[in-house]
């Protein structure tokens, strides 16, 4: 799935007293850009990143090396600092990492507690059968699959949605490779354009509102944008697309959404105008307003559990759970530990490259030779390879001096433009291992010219309506 930063400030600190720490600190802070230390420390981060861009290929998860790399980078700068007798620096710049990570942790914890619940609840396996009994053709269920993964992928996040969308396609189009191969291209460019007008659609831009760069209703100036976006290749694949319409199979059933399915819906929406108000009018920061809204599904939880046992609607299974029961804390064992653990390892380690002073530099000569519209849209490009959540980190770290539509702009463009390549969004790394063998690296890299029009246009309308 893809789910705050300033560097070594947690989103309090860095909104209230970040300006005062930094300024009283900088000159005690040791530039070690040249030093060993330093060196080592990008050495040992770039290995670590080797490994997670080889995940599939090794088969281990991404968390581990990030989270090795994270505390050797920091053990090398306590051990330089303690040397130079200012180990208090490094403690509070730790501290402000880890602050920092804690809250993008509930935020993001909450977040996937829901989505697991609407799944358990069977919200999305009730849309997907609906689609699929619908009997429309190849054209419009391509079309419905890309504006559903667009519409939804702002509340939900992206990774799901675009894995509901794919398993829609998958299940009517299993006699047509081509239909599944352009209609997961489809999904993963629709869900992510989707994701980049809502703080709650990706990790990066749920980083920029919580930092308080944007506020949440400027998120929706980048709407048409992302409309654009996204309309500009699905018009293009669609003339490749095969005619006709997919042959419904008898054994298919409807299925129903459980008792509480889209209560639990009501509840997440409300949620998330919780935070928002938590935000807006009172300043606060807004992972307290989703950790309440956790307490809103905790209470409907045992409402459902309760209300299982009167209708003794349960039989016992090995392990003694009860498969009529609503129990939240399956639902939080279900999140996704391994995307939380690789946030802990990203942001820790990011933060000891700023510490170091590489973010500073970079930040130098990113977007002050180069100009904020070229290096934002460059870290667009640059997303498509690496993943967008280090990226934005860093761009957030760096904080550079640039115009609001900038920041609007590398929101935008951190959001779509993993859309280029399948391995550049955790959405497309996911459809190629669902659909494996029909949606591949390769029959998307053949759509990336159309891709790739979409996203120059979308900066373009971008720059024309918000600059």
């Amino acid at each position: 799935m893809k789910i705050t930063l300033t560097g070594f400030f947690c989103l309090y600190l860095s909104t209230f007293s970040m300006p005062a720490w930094s300024q009283a600190n900088a000159s005690d802070m040791l530039d070690l850009t040249k030093h060993w230390v330093g060196i080592t420390a990008l050495i040992i981060f770039g290995l670590a990143y080797i490994f997670v861009i080889l995940e599939e290929k090794i088969h281990m998860r991404k968390s581990k090396p990030v989270l090795l790399a994270a505390g050797l980078i920091w053990i090398l700068i306590a051990a330089i600092y303690n040397i130079e007798g200012s180990p208090d620096l490094v403690k509070e710049g730790i501290k402000h990492n880890f602050l920092e990570y804690t809250e993008l942790f509930f935020f993001l914890l909450v977040a996937m507690t829901y989505i697991n619940s609407m799944l358990e609840r069977g919200v999305f396996d009730a849309l997907r059968s609906w689609l699929v009994k619908k009997g429309y053709t190849y054209r419009t269920l391509f079309w419905l699959t890309g504006c559903l993964a667009f519409i939804i992928s702002p509340i939900a996040d992206n990774l799901t949605t675009a894995l509901i969308m794919c398993a829609v396609v998958l299940a009517v189009g299993k006699d047509k490779p081509k239909f599944i191969a352009l209609s997961c291209i489809n999904i993963v460019v629709g869900a992510n354009a989707g994701g980049a007008f809502s703080p709650f659609g990706d990790i990066t831009t749920l980083m920029v509102w919580q930092k308080g760069v944007v506020d949440f209703t400027e998120f929706f100036h980048l709407f048409i944008p992302s409309v654009i976006n996204f309309i500009i290749p699905a018009s293009l694949m669609h003339f490749a697309l095969p005619s006709g319409r997919p042959v419904m199979h008898d054994g298919e059933k409807i299925i129903a959404i459980k008792f509480g399915g889209l209560t639990i819906v009501g509840l997440f929406l409300l949620t998330v105008i919780t935070a928002i108000c938590f935000h807006h009018f009172l300043d606060l920061p807004p992972v307290f307003g989703m950790m309440m809204g956790l307490a809103y599904l905790k209470l409907f939880g045992f409402f459902l559990r309760r209300k299982g046992h009167s209708q003794k609607d349960h039989t016992d299974v090995p392990g003694g759970h009860h498969t009529g029961e609503f129990d939240i804390f399956d639902k939080i064992a279900q999140s996704e530990w391994d995307t939380l653990f690789f946030f802990y390892g990203v942001i820790l380690s990011v933060g000891g490259l700023g510490f170091i002073g590489y973010l500073g530099l970079a930040s130098n000569v990113i977007y002050g030779d180069l100009g904020a519209t070229t290096a934002n849209t460059l870290v667009g490009i640059l997303s498509a390879v690496v993943d967008n959540i280090p990226v934005m980190f860093a761009v957030l770290t760096m904080n550079p001096d640039m115009p609001h539509v900038q920041w609007l702009l590398v929101t935008l463009t951190a959001g779509v433009g993993g859309s280029l390549l399948s391995i550049g969004s955790a959405a497309g790394v996911a459809l190629m291992g669902q659909a494996r063998g029909q949606y591949t690296f390769f029959s998307h890299l053949k759509w990336t010219p159309a891709i790739a029009l979409g996203y120059i246009a979308s900066i373009w309308v971008h720059l024309l309506i918000n600059g």
